[in-house]
């Protein structure tokens, strides 16, 4: 079995510094999608209630 490794310590240190650099802007994409996710759904909520009104309005209830 091979190990698959960095052969030198200026490749692990490349590796190490990529791989903290996605997890920090996948963390921040996160925090990002976490903080639009409220007025996302108030969006939603206000389109579905007014499909809904608009529909009893058609059927006259």
């Amino acid at each position: 079995m091979s190990f698959c490794y960095p052969s030198s310590p200026r490749k692990l240190t490349m590796t190490v510094a990529f791989f903290a650099s996605g997890a920090a802007l996948f963390a921040v994409g996160m925090h990002l999608s976490y903080l639009n996710v409220a007025p996302q759904q108030a969006r939603t909520k206000a389109r579905n209630d007014f499909v809904k009104e608009r529909l009893r309005q058609k059927q006259g209830k």
